[in-house]
């Protein structure tokens, strides 16, 4: 499999003077070793009719024509039987069991298939940015499914860590004797020294 780095930085979300807004897609580097992932895409909706038109206009001058294309139907809530596309029309069909969920197969009759990472599109520029940037270094040999696994293992360990830092400053800044207070305190003993009504009032 051979792909072309382009648009990069891939995750800028700028829109162009046409209106319509740049394609965030980033592939692996030409001449780099067959991978699992030839490059990672980040749509901006489930909607594959208003989706593909853009990413294969631009893949058709760099792979050949895109003919066909195939998705597992768990993240794509209709999946079209055929996209009108500049000048032609691309097949698509479906696997549930036999295609990564996370992965979009292209094929062209001209020259043959490439597997592109799907960022699902609710994902932050920073994740995104993280995946398109290990999806197409060739040193990596992970499946698109593992590429999600191992990005929101990442994102999970920085809210962790901010977390913990964000009590660390807390707890020095007085947080943890405030919160002793509040439990253990004048506060709580205080509650016990209001008068209570006389009998008869």
């Amino acid at each position: 499999m051979t792909a072309t780095m382009i648009h990069k930085p891939a995750v800028e979300d700028r829109t162009p003077s046409s209106s319509s807004p740049l394609l965030r897609l980033q592939l692996a580097p030409t001449g780099s070793a067959p991978a699992l992932i030839d490059g990672a895409w980040w749509p901006r909706s489930r909607d594959l009719t208003a989706e593909l038109p853009a990413l294969v206009a631009v893949l058709d001058p760099l792979w050949g024509r895109i003919t066909r294309v195939t998705v597992n139907p768990t993240f794509w809530p209709v999946v079209p039987r055929r996209v009108p596309v500049h000048g032609h029309v691309v097949k698509v069909g479906w696997f549930r069991a036999e295609q990564d969920p996370h992965k979009l197969l292209l094929l062209s009759y001209t020259v043959g298939r490439w597997d592109l990472l799907v960022i699902p599109p609710e994902t932050s520029a920073v994740t995104a940015a993280r995946l398109m940037t290990t999806a197409t270094d060739p040193s990596w040999s992970l499946t698109a499914s593992g590429l999600i696994q191992e990005a929101e293992f990442f994102r999970t360990a920085a809210e962790a860590d901010w977390d913990s830092a964000r009590e660390r400053v807390w707890d020095s800044e007085g947080g943890q004797d405030v919160r002793r207070t509040a439990s253990h305190g004048p506060a709580a003993v205080g509650l016990d020294r209001v008068p209570m009504p006389a009998a008869g009032r």
